[in-house]
């Protein structure tokens, strides 16, 4: 059997990178089964649609009110320990939450899984970010986002499926998906020299260092003041909040009820929509990594957000089908770039453990999730769709000027 060859701008990378990417792939896949049965697997309760939504909301607003902590935990045990932990606390609440008899069960277990998910998160990011050469950074985190989008994918057609035979069967997939995730990266991901620890013996290290013969110093780590004084971390945040806002907040609650309701349109086109961007987004993450390391952070990153933010112009004024995949598959294009660049950016400065710099980064797109759809929703009643994605596009527009402080050479 031959051996698999990577294209050319793949190889080299860090093992970790395809790890991670597996990881990603597998917790992916398991959102994607889970995430259509908590609204009905909640409404079976006995509660009705607000409190069924809440139930949503919880993971994610979980994950950013823990975020600092999750951060803090990152530097105290290692990246390593940290995934693992936030795999497994995800996955047992996820078993938990399948057997939850009681609508407040359900509502604090998932709770308990969106704080899971921010540790997972920002250990994967972390290390990735530091195991990265700065010419690497953004091929890595293509390939790292590429696990998330195919798994976001395939995750949704097993979900529907699942759905017909129990509401309680996608919790218990999603906690096998975690344990996969979690086994891939305990078996998978090389260990640290250290093993994360702060202070080891080592014979080849003396007092020529300035240090006792036999320890190695602590890892050098990252202080998010220190983060905060680059304009390239600031610019990171922005871009970030823009992913949130617009790919995570904005698109996914304005689109299906613009098709349906201010376009008319069956609901097949929704899929027909979220399709052709997942398809775009996949097929030019790659490019999308290489122009990161090869043109630079700033213009991928002004790109990316204007790109976002003319698809979110163009949805305003879509009066059809056309119009309607036209500007989702625009949209798609500047998703690809803002994915990664942001991300690069945060690499570049964060020198060693910068757990709860990559934490307020990762908090940033958290919040742009919760912002987006409730400011969207009001612009929706109290206006038009038209006024509330010409308002998100400015919101998105903005956020991509913040490259312009960013140093020429960044990246």
């Amino acid at each position: 059997m031959r051996p698999v060859r990577l294209p050319p701008s793949l190889r080299g990378l860090p093992r970790e990178t395809f790890v991670l990417a597996l990881v990603a792939f597998c917790v992916a896949l398991g959102f994607g089964i889970v995430v259509p049965a908590v609204p009905l697997f909640a409404a079976e309760l006995g509660v009705g649609a607000t409190a069924a939504g809440a139930v949503v909301s919880a993971f994610a607003l979980m994950r950013l009110l823990s975020g600092l902590a999750a951060g803090r935990l990152v530097d105290r045990v290692g990246e390593r320990s940290a995934l693992l932990a936030g795999l497994l606390v995800v996955a047992v609440s996820s078993v938990l939450a399948g057997l939850a008899a009681s609508f407040p069960q359900l509502l604090v277990l998932r709770g308990i899984g969106g704080v899971g998910s921010a540790v997972f998160t920002i250990a994967s990011t972390s290390l990735l970010l530091r195991v990265a050469a700065a010419a690497q950074r953004g091929r890595t985190q293509s390939v790292y986002r590429g696990g998330f989008l195919l798994g976001g994918i395939v995750g949704p057609a097993f979900g529907g499926a699942v759905l017909g035979v129990s509401l309680r069967a996608p919790f218990f997939l999603y906690a096998g998906t975690l344990l996969l995730a979690a086994l891939a990266a305990a078996t998978l991901l090389p260990r640290p020299p250290q093993e994360e620890l702060t202070t080891q013996v080592a014979p080849g290290v003396g007092e020529d260092d300035g240090l006792p013969r036999g320890v190695v110093p602590e890892p050098p780590r990252t202080s998010l003041r220190t983060a905060l004084a680059s304009p390239t971390y600031r610019a990171a945040l922005a871009g970030n909040f823009a992913v949130g806002f617009s790919v995570l907040g904005v698109r996914s609650t304005v689109v299906p009820l613009l098709v349906v309701q201010g376009l008319g349109l069956g609901p097949g086109w929704i899929g027909a929509a979220f399709t052709l961007s997942a398809v775009v987004q996949g097929v030019l993450l790659l490019p999308a990594g290489r122009a990161v390391d090869e043109i630079g952070r700033r213009p991928a990153l002004l790109t990316g957000g204007l790109l976002a933010a003319a698809s979110l112009v163009g949805l305003a004024f879509a009066t059809g089908p056309v119009g309607l995949l036209l500007a989702t598959a625009l949209f798609a294009a500047g998703a690809a770039l803002l994915g990664v660049a942001p991300a690069a950016m945060v690499g570049d400065v964060v020198e060693g453990r910068g757990g709860t710099a990559v934490a307020v980064w990762q908090m940033s797109s958290d919040l742009g999730s919760v912002v987006g759809p409730l400011a969207a929703g009001l612009l929706i009643d109290r206006g038009s769709f038209s006024l509330a994605l010409l308002v998100s596009a400015a919101v998105v527009g903005a956020c991509a000027l913040a490259a312009l402080r960013v140093p020429a050479t960044a990246g």
